[in-house]
């Protein structure tokens, strides 16, 4: 005999399996499982009042589609994949794109996978994995180079993806990217302000796309505002911080070392002011710091930096939204967003208010 306080099990379940089902929702709310699954995909023809009340319950018993049962019936995994280079910037690049992809899957029934390779891998390795198996319906990748094999294979495929970053290959893809030159010119303009003659830029590893944007700018603005430009071709802001630390305390032992420099990285800038402090400079009086920064971190470091900043959680926004319209068939040449920055922050003593970054986005 049953006693009052023993489990009612839904029809159809028993109690060894645990996990939520369309039946174990159904049960508890009386409906039936064809109108629950409506529910959970927000069809238009079921009342908004039910769709609350199935989510709910779904929240609360912690249903999960079977993926599985997902892909044998409609072919889509629900899955998108974030291909990150293990090797990749500090000061939470990995994790504010992270959180800004989510930001942008969580309402949706769409999950988010890392799929990491190291700069001793081939890059195309994850990517040809991931298309050939179909374990995932788009792909999200950066670190963009001019002439980007990845692209072209998955564009060869028809397989969804956006890059963070552009190319240079002439075709159309889905991207969001931060203005570089812009940024670069933007950071000699305040140097050549502050009274510096002699710039030096850290720029990104010459094997990627905005390598040649960051140069670009710089060069633009080193032309036009009559000043010299200090070569610094032994770093960039790709290699390990002690390997830019060596060669910044090297150019800074120079016969004519720069007074101003624009870094590339919030990264790379600790190694920057490390070095040049070594050397027995000091920031802010012999030489000045201008650098992206997405912490405020790197300010508080050294309030005498000048810093721009680049939102990698609006990135990672932008990614998500660009990769899921590809996926719905949005043609790829909508699907291309550029963060423009406006503002160079001066040093923390030098203002007295906070303003708040004005920054476009263009598509």
């Amino acid at each position: 005999m049953r006693k009052k306080h023993d489990q009612i099990d839904p029809p159809g379940e028993s109690r060894a399996d645990a996990r939520p089902t369309l039946k174990t929702i159904a049960f508890m709310t009386g409906l039936g499982v064809t109108t629950v699954s409506r529910a959970l995909k927000d069809a238009p023809d079921i009342g908004e009042d039910t769709k609350r009340r199935v989510q709910l319950i779904a929240r609360q018993v912690g249903y999960r589609p079977n993926r599985a049962g997902v892909r044998l019936r409609t072919g889509k995994t629900n899955v998108i994949s974030l291909v990150l280079n293990t090797d990749e910037q500090l000061m939470g690049f990995i994790s504010d794109i992270i959180y800004g992809v989510s930001e942008v899957l969580s309402p949706t029934p769409y999950h988010l996978i890392l799929t990491p390779y190291s700069s001793g891998n081939d890059p195309m390795d994850p990517v040809r994995y991931i298309v050939e198996t179909r374990s995932a319906d788009g792909i999200i990748i950066s670190q963009m180079r001019p002439d980007d094999p990845r692209v072209r294979y998955m564009m060869e495929r028809g397989f969804p993806f956006a890059t963070h970053g552009r190319t240079q290959m002439g075709v159309e893809h889905a991207w969001h990217d931060f203005d570089n030159f812009v940024f670069a010119r933007m950071a000699v303009d305040r140097l050549i302000a502050r009274g510096r003659k002699r710039l030096a830029l850290l720029a990104p590893s010459p094997s990627l796309t905005y390598h040649r944007h960051m140069t670009a700018g710089f060069a633009e603005g080193v032309v036009e505002g009559g000043v010299a430009d200090v070569p610094f071709a032994t770093a960039w802001i790709d290699q390990p911080i002690e390997e830019i630390k060596l060669q910044t305390m090297r150019l800074m032992q120079r016969t004519s070392p720069p007074d101003g420099i624009v870094s590339g990285s919030g990264a790379a800038a600790f190694a920057l002011v490390n070095a040049i402090e070594e050397c027995g400079l000091k920031l802010g009086r012999d030489v000045d710091i201008v650098t992206k920064q997405s912490s405020r971190l790197v300010q508080m470091f050294r309030k005498e930096l000048f810093v721009v900043d680049e939102d990698f959680r609006l990135a990672g926004r932008e990614l998500a939204r660009a990769v899921l319209e590809r996926i719905d068939g949005a043609p790829p040449e909508t699907l291309q967003t550029l963060f423009k920055p406006t503002e160079v922050k001066g040093p923390v003593e030098d203002r007295t208010a906070r303003q708040p970054l004005r920054a476009a986005i263009s598509s």
